[in-house]
């Protein structure tokens, strides 16, 4: 090859290579981001051991239970799951105030108030699930976002029941 054509062959070569940079770094990112995965894949920054579910057949969690009062670590899901149907029979929106309780009945409403910052969510109980080990609820991704825990994937919370929902054949718990 004459220095000619190595020269106009690299000169071409640059100016793709230069477009392709600009058209990288000028694109509009937010529009290719996906939302955080679920907590299941984040791994916990908040140690499991210090709280746990208050334990029903002990007098200590007994009473935390008749008060309404549960304390541990709450988790998150979203994307994946949006617009699946819940165990309570309604389609699952991440950003509604929704969460996935193993025991209370669908329905109820529940406060959860994350015990790192102080916020607060109401939050009402339309899906199932075995939680790990430490966790008593998973809340969806729109409440994790108010309780400002999306990033960490986990938070200690306190949870407390301000109405009951409905039994299956239409009578309260």
């Amino acid at each position: 090859m004459t220095p000619l054509r190595i020269w106009l062959l690299a000169g071409i070569t640059s100016i793709a290579l230069a477009g392709v940079i600009v058209t990288l770094a000028t694109r509009t990112v937010q529009a290719d981001v996906k939302l955080p995965r679920p907590a299941a894949t984040v791994p916990p920054s908040v140690p499991a051991d210090p709280m746990v579910a208050p334990d029903t057949k002990t007098h200590k969690g007994l009473a935390a239970r008749t008060k309404g009062l549960m304390k541990g670590l709450a988790s998150w899901y979203g994307e994946d799951f949006n617009g699946r149907t819940t165990a309570s029979g309604e389609r699952f929106d991440m950003y509604a105030m929704t969460a996935c309780h193993p025991t209370l009945p669908f329905g109820t409403l529940v406060r959860v108030v994350n015990q790192t910052n102080g916020r607060s969510v109401v939050v009402k109980i339309t899906d199932r699930g075995d939680l790990a080990k430490g966790r008593i609820i998973d809340l969806s991704y729109g409440a994790a976002e108010k309780l400002a825990m999306t990033n960490a994937g986990l938070a200690p919370v306190v949870l407390s029941v301000i109405a009951r929902g409905a039994k299956p054949n239409g009578g309260t718990n």
